[in-house]
Parts: C-alpha cells; structure tokens; sequence
C-alpha cells in the first residue's frame, strides 16, 4: 500500500509514552522519531513486502488526535512498501519489531503536497505531522494470508453456529433458503416478477441490523436517503457480497429478510457501526428490476452514504 492510500484509508496509533519524555532524534534521511517501548533490538523488523499489523495516532503540530485506530475498533494493516520520499514513514516502521512503539514526526509538506492530497482541517503548510505506532505483528506476505485463511475457517464456523441458533430460536429453520455462500434467504412477502442477474439496476428499500435488533441504517430513516428507494447496479460489487448474493436470489415484488455471514459482510474489520465480525441481518424490499443493456456493466456514481454494504 502506498502511503498516499494509505494516508486515506487509516492513519496512525495510540500514543505509548509523553513525547517530551524521549529524545528525538533523527535518520540520515531527516525521519524524527522517539522510541518509546523497543521488546529486543534482535527481534525481526519489518521489511519491505511484509504485513505489519498495527495501531495508529495521527497528530498535528498541536498534538490534537486527527485520527486514532484505537477508537475504530481494529488495528491497521498494510503492505510496507519502499519508502516514498526522504524522511518517510515507512522507513521508521523498518526499525520497529512485534511489541515495539515509536512516534514519527513527518513533513507534512512531503505527506500531502507530493501525493497531490489537500491538507486537512488542523494540519498547516510546513508543520510536521504527528504517527504514534504500537507494532501488533510482523509478518510475511505468505505468512499473513495463512493466517487471514485460518481465521476465516474459524470465523465462519463460529458464523454458521449463530445463525443456526438464531434460526432455531425464531422458528425459521425451515423457511429460510441457504444459498451456495451461506446467506440465508426468508421470504416474508412473494414476489412474482424477474430475478435480477448481474448488470441489472434494481430498486430496493432496505433496512439493516445487528443480530440484536439494533437498526445501523435504512435508506426509509436515512437523512441522506431522503426515504427515496436505494438504486444500485447489482452484481459489480457497489455493495458487500452478501447483499448482492441474497437479492439476485429474490423475484421483483417480493420482501425478504436475508441473514449474512460476516465474511460475506465487513469482516474481521467491521466500521463505525458494526462491531468485527458481525453476522448481519437486511430486510429487503425489491421494489424494481431493469435488465441491464449488454456491455454496460460499470456501476453508476452515487452518494457514499446511499452504498450500503461499502
């Protein structure tokens, strides 16, 4: 990952000591930084082409927080790559090992203004941008999709365990349809017209909650939605893959209630609403179908906060 997506997608960790407390000191390439916590100057560092697992803090000049991992509920991952530009971030993650914690002092300037990014609310042109890292794991590429493989296995496992039980529990075991991936289908209204494949753009009002009821969103609540039905182009993946799965198994008309397994959902990262590997539950309403012409299969542009599932 570059540090230009890297900077969008999940900037920076918990702060482990008071910075004043450490001398900062400084790499041939002009990167500041203060160790804070160091496990063994033996232990395996990261690489270029390793899976490091971590958490984030990112502070300005003022050492106000503009973005902590801590509080989104997951640690970062990313693939440490070549370091950008002198003085870069990735090069201070080369000299930390699985336990260790240090915070990076990067230009901002070098941050934002070479990777053609706006500045953002409380960062200043020249000032230097605050990263508190604590490293969580070190790992090899072929190590890491080992482990993300392992854990997939025992998550789906526990997934298909609390389905189950909740089937059970509302007596729907035996309405309820499992498609090839594991989404539960549970038809509460038929529905008579066509089924949607991919390509298609249909129109479907929704609501999604949490195996405990609790409501996450709805385009019927949704201040941004307006109430209006949520359009979308199935089957290019504007959604998660189990919401796409479930309704290319519903016929235009019908209402049904489909149960998705965290794999086919957020996954072991979950987002501001959903807890990690959450087991998710949507009652659809497919409203419309429209056979997509041939050739035709880019999804259109709409409203971020319209895209449930992303």
């Amino acid at each position: 990952m570059s540090f230009k997506h890297f900077g969008k997608a999940a900037l920076l960790v918990a702060v482990m000591a008071s910075c004043g407390k450490n001398r900062v000191e400084v790499t041939q390439n002009g990167l500041k930084y203060q160790i804070h916590e160091q496990q063994d100057e033996k232990s395996r560092k990261g690489k270029v082409g390793d899976v490091l697992t971590l958490h984030l803090t990112l502070m300005n000049s003022k050492d106000s927080v503009l973005r902590d991992t801590h509080k989104e509920g997951a640690p970062f991952q990313m693939l440490l790559q070549v370091p950008p530009f002198k003085g870069s971030f990735e090069e201070g993650l080369t000299m930390l090992g699985k336990g260790d914690s240090a915070t990076f002092y990067v230009s901002a300037d070098s941050l934002f203004t070479r990777n053609m990014q706006p500045m953002p609310p409380g960062v200043t042109k020249g000032s230097d941008i605050g990263i508190a890292v604590k490293i969580l794991n070190v790992q090899s590429e072929e190590e890491y999709k080992k482990a993300q493989a392992a854990d997939f296995d025992k998550q789906k496992s526990t997934d298909a365990k609390v389905i189950s039980d909740y089937l059970a529990k509302n007596n729907l075991t035996g309405k309820a349809q499992k498609t090839a991936n594991g989404v539960y289908v549970i038809t509460t209204q038929p529905g008579t017209g066509a089924i949607p494949t991919a390509g298609d753009d249909i129109s479907v009002n929704y609501t999604g909650k949490l195996m405990n009821g609790k409501v996450f969103d709805s385009n019927l609540t949704n201040p941004q939605a307006g109430g209006k039905p949520f359009q979308l182009k199935v089957g290019v993946g504007m959604v998660i893959p189990g919401w796409e799965e479930g309704i290319m198994k519903m016929h235009k008309g019908e209402k049904a209630t489909l149960i998705i397994p965290s794999g086919l959902a957020y996954g072991p990262r979950g987002n501001p609403t959903i807890p990690a590997n959450s087991v998710l539950i949507f009652d659809i309403d497919l409203l419309d179908v429209q056979k997509g012409k041939p050739g035709q299969m880019m999804p259109p542009q709409m409203p971020q906060q319209q895209q449930p599932g992303r």
